[in-house]
């Protein structure tokens, strides 16, 4: 898989409504798991008793928080795209957060990505809306889809 690369202003223009790839295919782990319920101080049963998850679970094995997977976005956007030309890109939030299917420790997962609206916002600044959508292997539902907004300073 090859990045794609914005070089400026201009080139993220014309990207408006196109997608952009996606990341490699990696596997949710229980540690990864563990590490965000310990950072968020979420220790629900669901996320971090694999017995209890095993017995009781509609899922039958522990799944990931859904931030979770909203912040898988994150680290894998920079997989995905490198942007080039621009002195400041910083996260500005997201819009339409949904979790559709629930990520299962074990499953194969990927973030597809795609350019949406891209607008001037004052003080030199552009706004870019991303489309993600985060893809379970072999399942028809992604564990989340989102828009991502990062405001750039060329």
């Amino acid at each position: 898989m090859s990045k794609v690369t914005i070089d400026g202003l201009e080139d993220l223009r014309a990207r408006a409504g196109k997608p952009l790839g996606q990341s490699e295919w990696k596997t949710m782990e229980m540690a990864q798991v563990k590490t965000f319920a310990d950072a968020t101080g979420d220790h629900q049963w669901i996320h971090v008793d694999e017995e209890r998850a095993r017995r009781e679970s509609p899922f039958k094995r522990p799944i990931a928080h859904g931030y979770l997977s909203l912040s898988l976005t994150a680290g894998a956007f920079f997989e995905v795209v490198e942007l080039r030309g621009f002195d400041l890109v910083v996260n500005y939030g997201s819009n339409k957060v949904r979790f559709p299917a629930p990520l299962g420790v074990g499953d194969r997962y990927r973030v597809a990505f795609a350019l949406g609206e891209v607008k001037d916002v004052g003080n030199g600044f552009t706004e870019a809306i991303f489309g993600v959508t985060v893809e379970i292997e072999g399942q028809s539902k992604p564990a989340c889809v989102a828009e991502v907004i990062h405001r750039l300073k060329a």
